[in-house]
């Protein structure tokens, strides 16, 4: 009979623990998907996660077009959802390109967003281009994004739930043959730091939150010169959000790099972790066995300890498996 009464009190303990965090759903820049019945249904969702670029946000250079964000969040608003905010910068298109047009075309900003790349290995020789990244670490493309946050901020804070930056992980290879004009590790690194800082000064009310999976010029544990950690570090003293994208158990990357990151963080500042597509089918690297919703709830809940999961629309799992569960959270 104690032990009955020790495994209810676990049980009862780990259904508290999912039912902290708050889950929203992010349907990327499906935005009209957010009039659907069944996530307006969906007490324990508390909100949608939308993506907007940087290039649709500001068309011309110091005009800004928040139409969409205003659309969005009155709708959300009378339905007693909640907003949070995506702000692209890179694309994993070769054809596509998410700064203005206006940084492509002006020789100061040189382009404004350089080519990220698929290398295969080592061999930095034969990569592929796969998108495209903003010029974080440009001094002059920095300023220009500055501004957009403080536009942003202007009108939405303490009215959108948050507001996250993109990942950190860019594909320049670690040789320095396709590193772009003016990048380095360190620099990049800084960059990140000065832009969460002005994320954070720009939304003093909202949750703040950078995406933080991986830093170039490293790879943990083997190669660890800091710049991840110091980020994470950074972001604890300026009381910024952190995060990534990515839930897999146990995986090794994430494992070495953010997941411990994430959760030494928990309680000290607003943590989150993004379900993304292809997430709902990954293999516990422990079982060989493909994870169900409930490992990654709990993984997420348990283990990472975050305050927000961003689940992804990826059928059959989002309807079929994800909206199940979380009907029965509350």
């Amino acid at each position: 009979m104690i032990i009955w009464r020790i495994l209810l009190v676990l049980t009862c303990c780990n259904v508290g623990l999912a039912a902290e965090a708050h889950h929203y759903v992010f349907f990327n820049r499906d935005r009209e998907r957010i009039t659907e019945p069944a996530f307006l249904a969906t007490k324990a969702l508390e909100g949608a996660q939308l993506k907007y670029t940087w290039r649709e946000l500001e068309p011309v250079k110091d005009e800004y077009d928040f139409s969409a964000i205003r659309h969005d969040l009155t709708f959300l608003n009378t339905k007693g959802k909640k907003l949070f905010i995506q702000i692209q910068d890179s694309s994993f298109s070769p054809n596509v390109t998410n700064v203005p047009r206006y940084l492509v075309a002006d020789a100061r900003y040189h382009g404004g967003a350089d080519k990220q790349y698929n290398i295969v290995g080592n061999d930095e020789v034969h990569a592929v281009p796969e998108g495209w990244v903003a010029r974080r670490w440009d001094p002059n493309v920095q300023e220009r994004f500055h501004k957009l946050l403080f536009a942003l901020g202007q009108e939405f804070d303490g009215k959108v739930e948050g507001i996250n930056l993109a990942e950190t992980a860019v594909g320049f290879g670690e040789s320095g043959r396709l590193f772009p004009k003016g990048f380095a590790a360190e620099v990049y690194r800084d960059a990140i730091i000065t832009n969460m800082k002005a994320l954070k000064k720009a939304f003093p009310k909202s949750v703040t939150i950078q995406y933080a999976n991986f830093m170039p010029g490293e790879w943990l544990p083997g190669s660890d010169h800091g710049y991840l950690r110091s980020g994470y570090q950074r972001a604890r003293e300026l009381k910024a959000g952190v995060g990534g994208p990515d839930l897999l158990p146990h995986k090794p990357g994430q494992m070495n790099h953010c997941y411990p990151m994430i959760r030494d963080s928990a309680g000290i500042v607003p943590t989150a972790i993004a379900v993304q597509d292809g997430n709902y089918a990954c293999k516990n690297p422990q079982t060989g066995q493909p994870v169900t919703i409930s490992e990654l709830l709990d993984f997420a809940t348990s283990y990472l300890k975050v305050d927000y999961v961003f689940w992804c629309t990826e059928e059959p799992f989002y309807s079929g498996k994800l909206l199940p569960l979380l009907r029965m959270q509350k």
